[in-house]
């Protein structure tokens, strides 16, 4: 691997484009935005405010950054640099904003006070063609409410009126409604649809174990429900192909439901000790340096020094049984991490990613194929994000230190980012071509580049 220089960042906020051009970043209130292959500044921008978000167009034409504090929303334009778009909410307070899959409108979700003092949500659709202005009321303040399809034609909606919970569909060349259907839910928490738009998936708060699958025209297709009082559902994904839907859990476990009967094929049990011989325990460990500085024929430069002298880790392989490191949650503490908050399936549909919060320090990796645990691995430090190559099965995932963790069916591998300073990484995201990273801390950010033999 490679890497680049050190560049400053706030607020995590770094994003490619989608076609993989430009690198944009923001510092404060400015937006800097690169070139991938030469990482040279091509354009800068300055908000009125420090900004909070920012989005690509589907089009990679424009950005958005919202600055919620504010209430104003401002676009770029990469094509065109003098000029520039300001959405000002006033009053209403701006909570989310989004583009539509068309990259020229722009969905903010404010919130206002009515007469009774109870706080109403509203989604305001701005057209940067028409300059024309749509509203979409009663949007349900909820984890995931609003979401497209991924052919960009149809939008579903999470609403809740009268007490009760809704969804709506609608049409996105004109905002019209197509579907509108009650769901029967008490608190729902979470819509998404299926990556080939036939499914749409809604599923209750934590209180309640339920998820409902509904098809386009708002046929209830079937409901799942696990089990009954305990704590339910924290993490839902879809596989790639849509034949999958993976459903994690507080009790610890993942369940896969198919895509013809809707039942449950297999469940994913996360225990604390690995017992299989047929499961593979990578180990994280640590091992410092033995460098000799008196028989260095230089004196190393401060970048050198530090990844000459810096602690380094491998990953060794444990013998089974393995024991986990388990952390108890606190059960009279809210939102208690203990069940499955994390999971992915790898773009080829072959795999599955997993974190159990009881148990912060692994990844679980399982063959959907066979539909069995295939690899654990145990890091020095708790999992902070993984995410996997959009064009082949390998998984990237950091710690909050300054290592990135790389794992395949060919094995994985620990690397260290040179460079002076403590940069712990906190996020990650693939480019569209899988041949490079950004790696994301709380004040900078870098690119790790792949070598060649390495992305094939």
């Amino acid at each position: 691997m490679n890497f680049s220089e050190l560049f400053e960042l706030s607020g995590l906020l770094g994003r490619f484009s989608p076609d993989g051009k430009c690198l944009a970043s923001c510092v404060q209130h400015r937006l800097v935005v690169r070139d991938v292959s030469s990482l040279q500044v091509c354009q800068l921008y300055t908000c009125l405010d420090k900004i909070q978000y920012i989005e690509w167009s589907s089009d990679s034409l424009f950005i958005l950054c919202a600055m919620y504090k504010r209430g104003i929303v401002q676009v770029w334009s990469l094509e065109q640099p003098d000029w520039h778009c300001k959405i000002d909410e006033g009053s209403a307070g701006l909570v989310a904003s989004c583009w539509s899959p068309d990259g020229r409108h722009i969905l903010n979700t404010t919130e206002f006070h009515c007469s009774l003092s109870l706080c109403q949500l509203r989604i305001t659709v701005w057209s940067l063609c028409t300059k024309s202005v749509s509203y979409i009321k009663y949007p349900k303040a909820c984890q995931q409410g609003v979401v497209f399809t991924k052919d960009g034609r149809y939008m579903a909606v999470a609403e809740r009126r009268d007490c009760k919970d809704f969804i709506s569909i609608f049409v996105c060349s004109n905002w019209q409604l197509l579907r509108h259907f009650d769901t029967e839910t008490q608190d729902l928490f979470g819509i998404e649809w299926a990556p080939n738009g036939c499914v749409l998936a809604a599923w209750d708060s934590c209180l309640e174990y339920k998820l409902l699958l509904y098809s386009l025209d708002g046929r209830l297709l079937s409901s799942y429900r696990a089990y009954e009082w305990p704590l339910g559902i924290k993490s839902v994904a879809w596989s790639p192909s849509s034949q999958f839907l993976a459903i994690g859990s507080f009790d610890e476990k993942v369940r896969i439901l198919n895509h013809v009967t809707w039942k449950k094929i297999t469940e994913f049990e996360h225990p604390a000790t690995i017992a299989s011989k047929k499961t593979i325990v990578y180990k994280e460990v640590e091992k410092s340096p033995s460098v000799e500085t008196e028989r260095l024929s230089f004196p190393p430069t401060k970048a050198l020094a530090s990844s000459l002298f810096s602690t380094q880790s491998k990953y060794e392989i444990s013998q089974v049984p393995v024991s986990l490191q388990y952390i108890k949650p606190v059960a009279d503490r809210a939102n208690p991490k203990v069940g499955v908050g994390m999971l992915a399936f790898s773009a080829d549909n072959c795999f599955l990613a997993t974190k159990n919060d009881s148990i912060p320090n692994a990844v679980w990796v399982w063959d959907i194929r066979r539909l069995k645990l295939l690899v654990v691995l145990e890091q020095l430090c708790p999992i902070q994000g993984f995410q996997w190559d959009p064009r082949q099965p390998r998984l990237a995932l950091c710690t909050g230190t300054s290592r990135v963790f790389l794992w395949s069916p060919a094995g994985c591998v620990a690397v260290q980012v040179p460079g002076e300073g403590d940069f712990q990484i906190v996020s990650l995201s693939w480019h569209s071509s899988g041949d490079s990273m950004v790696l994301l801390s709380k004040d900078n950010c870098c690119v790790c580049y792949l070598e060649r033999e390495e992305v094939k």
